[in-house]
């Protein structure tokens, strides 16, 4: 499997796609709204303030007397040419100035009033005066003359690495908060989002967890669910739904193939019964019992199915002790003998004796069909509900003992049985609440027991 087809957490899933796009749905919501301020002349502007400051600053030296001159830059030539109404004034401490184009006579003389100002902007009063003038920018800075202040209204034009840091400058004020504060958001409310909308989908999978074999009508609940999970879970009930109709239409098939086979199997008996004694009519009858069994067995497969709970008290004691007389002719017929041991006193518990007694029979008949036609066949039982039924055959292989009791399995390919016999014996001791196991007998042989839950009175 691919790591794309693994399992996914969909609530990380969920959480990082969503901040993905808040990421870009902020930067989206950035860019178009800086690139409209920016068209609008709000926001970065093509003109900046300080740029015939900093290239004054750059350029200014002093000369032989200790006054005040400008270096001949390649800035400073440039913001001439670009900049035709360029003014600036320069003073220093020292009260030396110096002035390039026309200085308005409102700031020529305004220095010396501000000399503990390190920076201002100087506007005009509004609805007074031309709302054209530009406001002048004084800055007091450092340079190679010394600590000087600048004047000046001219706004040169913005360099292209003073627009981006700008400009991500306004984006990590704008933006980078914003991002922290949805992405935490996201974080912490995707998961209880998430776990709130599915929690229908715990009591739904409870529900897939108990559909068993037996149970049948069995449909998940679509309560509670997200809408998008609802076709799944009806995908799974319309499944459940055609299960549940191609296994009534099999136990059907079963249940009337087995009643039709009860007529045929009688007048076969019926009819071998009249034939001269024989070790052929000994195999005749033999196959015309396992016939029987088959049939009883496919029908016992629809009583288990309608037997929801134990209906009365048994007595094990003499259940085996009917068993034993039934199947007495049988067992002698193919060479064995059958031995009984039980106690006097009777050994109760609650549960169908008519599926108890079959589950014996098969037990029974599989040994006097598997064995070597000759020894002994025991049925014991014993305290507190125990029936055990050995022979002396060649015994079933460890590494088989758990598989023969699945239905249609074999030891061999050629047994002539169906492979349901050991198979319903272990459904009907389930049904009644036990165990069924298979040990090697004590003389050799196979032990099948059977351990069942007492009657509490007993």
């Amino acid at each position: 499997m691919s790591k794309h087809d693994d399992p996914y957490c969909l609530r990380s899933r969920l959480s990082w796609r969503l901040l993905s796009l808040q990421a870009a749905l902020l930067l989206a919501l950035v860019t178009v709204v800086v690139g409209a301020l920016c068209a609008s002349g709000f926001v970065l502007a093509e003109r900046d303030e300080d740029r015939v400051i900093d290239v004054v600053q750059r350029a200014l030296a002093r000369d032989a007397d200790g006054g005040l001159t400008l270096r001949s830059t390649s800035d400073l030539k440039q913001l001439r040419g670009e900049t035709p109404d360029l003014w600036f004034l320069v003073r220093d401490r020292q009260g030396h100035l110096l002035s390039e184009g026309t200085v308005p006579a409102e700031f020529a003389a305004i220095g010396d009033g501000l000399d503990q100002i390190s920076q201002a902007r100087l506007g005009w009063q509004m609805f007074e005066d031309d709302p054209r003038k530009p406001a002048a920018r004084l800055k007091r800075v450092e340079t190679d003359a010394g600590n000087v202040q600048i004047i000046t209204a001219t706004q040169g034009r913005l360099t292209g690495g003073k627009a981006l840091l700008m400009t991500s400058l306004a984006f990590l004020g704008i933006a980078l908060p914003g991002l922290l504060v949805m992405g935490t958001a996201t974080f912490i409310a995707t998961p209880m989002i998430v776990q709130r909308a599915f929690r229908g989908l715990d009591t739904t999978a409870d529900q897939a967890r108990r559909i068993d074999i037996h149970q049948r009508g069995a449909r998940l609940s679509v309560e509670r669910i997200p809408l998008e999970v609802v076709p799944l879970v009806t995908a799974v009930n319309d499944a459940l739904a055609r299960l549940d109709q191609g296994y009534a239409r099999h136990k059907r098939f079963v249940a009337d193939a087995a009643h039709e086979l009860r007529t045929p199997i009688a007048i076969l008996n019926t009819r071998l019964e009249s034939l001269p004694s024989g070790p052929d009519k000994t195999r005749l009858l033999e196959d015309a019992a396992r016939l029987a069994t088959l049939a009883e067995q496919l029908l016992d497969i629809q009583r288990l199915d309608r037997c929801g709970h134990p209906l009365a008290r048994v007595d094990l004691v003499a259940m085996a002790q009917s068993a034993a007389a039934d199947l007495a002719p049988l067992a002698i017929a193919a060479g064995y003998e059958l031995e009984l041991d039980a106690p006097s006193t009777p050994i109760e518990m609650v549960g169908d004796a008519a599926a108890l007694e079959r589950a014996l029979t098969n037990l029974v008949q599989n040994a006097i069909q598997h064995g070597p036609r000759r020894g002994t066949i025991g049925i014991r039982v014993s305290k507190p509900a125990c029936i055990e039924v050995t022979d002396e055959g060649a015994g079933v292989p460890a590494d088989q003992r758990e598989q023969i009791f699945e239905p249609f399995y074999r030891l061999s390919p050629l047994d002539r049985g169906a492979g349901l016999g050991l198979n319903m014996v272990r459904e009907i001791v389930l049904l009644h609440g036990g165990q069924v196991s298979v040990t090697d007998g004590a003389d050799g042989g196979t032990c099948f027991r059977m351990t069942l839950r007492p009657s509490p009175q007993s």
